[in-house]
């Protein structure tokens, strides 16, 4: 296999967030009389940072009112959201596959990174994994590119990293410190999102994986 380490976006790639992410958003919104939205519209919004996601649904430019909405999703989400995830299937047998192999493997997520791990503890995935990467929270919009800087920074992965996401903003991270990126199609990226962005490898679902890494 040419890649030294494989990293895993989280929400739309490893885990289906869809239940606790709707309710929260509406949580969040309802909580500062901003009108609820109907699933699709927030579905449509996972895998950028929330901030992002939070912006767009109320329509809000004022970054104090943005980061009150994040703190309100954010109280709902560590007190119900996290056991609203379910595993994608396939998921549990691949990540068995790889660390058989003895393959490094990691997770870089938007989400912040004490949920990340409480998610994969949750779900029994953390063992799975070598290092995890999220965001700290301290800064306003925290880019996925910059934390995968970080990791390169650090010597936690090199150069030969696969960076494996359901959306662009995966791809185009990967691309912005040189590294390849794989798209999943299982998802919340459509096929042309992820075309546009130029992945190296472009798959189904997770057992594709282990073919297309000729492992």
């Amino acid at each position: 296999m040419k890649y030294k380490t494989l990293i895993f976006d989280l929400d739309g790639t490893l885990i289906d967030p869809a239940l606790g992410t709707v309710r929260c958003m509406n949580y969040a919104l309802t909580t500062f009389d901003y009108m609820a939205r109907p699933a699709h519209e927030i579905t449509a919004l996972i895998g950028p940072p929330l901030e992002n996601a939070l912006q767009t649904l109320s329509g809000e430019d004022d970054i104090i009112k943005i980061q009150r909405l994040v703190d309100a999703y954010r109280e709902r989400y560590g007190e119900f959201g996290i056991a609203e995830n379910t595993v994608y299937p396939g998921i549990v047998d691949l990540l068995e596959e790889l660390k058989s192999k003895g393959i490094p493997l990691g997770v870089c997520t938007s989400k912040l990174e004490q949920n990340a791990l409480k998610i994969l503890n949750e779900f029994n995935l953390i063992e799975y994994f070598d290092f995890v990467s999220g965001a700290s929270g301290k800064t306003f919009k925290e880019r996925k590119a910059d934390q995968l800087a970080g990791l390169l920074k650090s010597g936690t992965v090199d150069s030969n990293a696969l960076m494996i996401g359901d959306r662009a903003i995966d791809i185009e991270a990967a691309a912005e410190n040189s590294l390849k990126g794989c798209g999943v199609l299982w998802g919340y990226g459509e096929r042309d999102e992820l075309e546009k962005a130029k992945p190296e490898l472009l798959i189904k679902d997770p057992a594709e994986l282990i073919h297309v890494l000729e492992l």
